[in-house]
Formats: structure tokens, C-alpha cells, sequence
């Protein structure tokens, strides 16, 4: 009889107990904001972003910023994401109001996320499993 093997999983955790909220440095340990939110790509089972608050003085003023779930590492630990960005660049990037999202759908819009930050658009790698386009 063939011997079954549990699968571990070290780097499952809940998003909105972890993630979400998660304050955010670079890798010079300066602060650069938090995570208020996860965007998912349901078609290809994917985080395609994740939404930085940054910019403002107490909660006041901070502009929102898409960026690629690629460029974050994780000290699950600390409670703390670590953004591969330094704060020029982050401060030249576009970013949107808390009030007025952009389509993230759109591919134009995408792209420009995507080469600023110097990664790939999410949509450029297969899908993880089966299709999900049935959603």
C-alpha cells in the first residue's frame, strides 16, 4: 500500500489577520506605508497586487498605489512586508485616491504599473492549476 504524505504548507496564512494592514518598509528599513488591500486575478488564481497607503501625515492624505505582489517579501514574524523599492521610486509612481480606484483591468494601465516597478504583468504567467475561467 502506497504511503501517504501530508503536505505542509510553512507559507499559508489569512490575508486579512496578516497581510492586510501589514506595515510595509524597503529594504533600507524606511517606511513607506501599509497594505490596505489584495487584488486577486480570479482567471489566473493569482495576487496581482497589492495596495499601498503612503504619503500622508496620520491616516490624512495618502494616495494608494498598485504594486505587483512580486516586489513584497514577507516577515510574517514582524507583521511587516518588505517593499524591493526605494522611496523615489515609489514616490514618482502613479498612484490613485482611496475614493477613486482605477480599472485594473485595463491592460494599458497594467503595463504602466508593471514597468515601473520592472516586473512582468501577472497576466504574462500560465495560470496556477486548472482554468478558473469558469468563475
Amino acid at each position: 500500500m502506497a504511503e501517504v504524505k501530508a503536505a505542509r504548507y510553512v507559507n499559508l496564512v489569512p490575508a486579512k489577520k496578516t497581510v492586510i494592514g501589514s506595515e510595509v518598509t524597503n529594504q533600507q528599513s524606511e517606511d513607506l506605508g501599509k497594505i490596505e488591500d489584495l487584488i486577486c486575478d480570479l482567471a489566473s488564481g493569482r495576487i496581482a497586487y497589492a495596495v499601498l497607503s503612503f504619503g500622508g501625515f496620520l491616516g490624512m492624505g495618502d494616495k494608494y498605489f498598485a504594486i505587483p505582489w512580486e516586489a513584497f517579501r514577507f516577515n510574517v514574524a514582524d507583521r511587516r512586508a518588505v517593499l524591493n523599492a526605494d522611496r523615489a521610486l515609489l514616490e514618482s509612481a502613479p498612484g490613485f485616491d482611496h475614493d477613486s480606484w482605477p480599472n485594473m483591468a485595463d491592460v494599458s494601465w497594467g503595463n504602466q504599473i508593471s514597468s515601473h516597478y520592472g516586473y512582468k504583468q501577472h497576466w504574462e504567467e500560465p495560470p496556477i492549476g486548472p482554468s478558473r475561467e469558469r468563475f
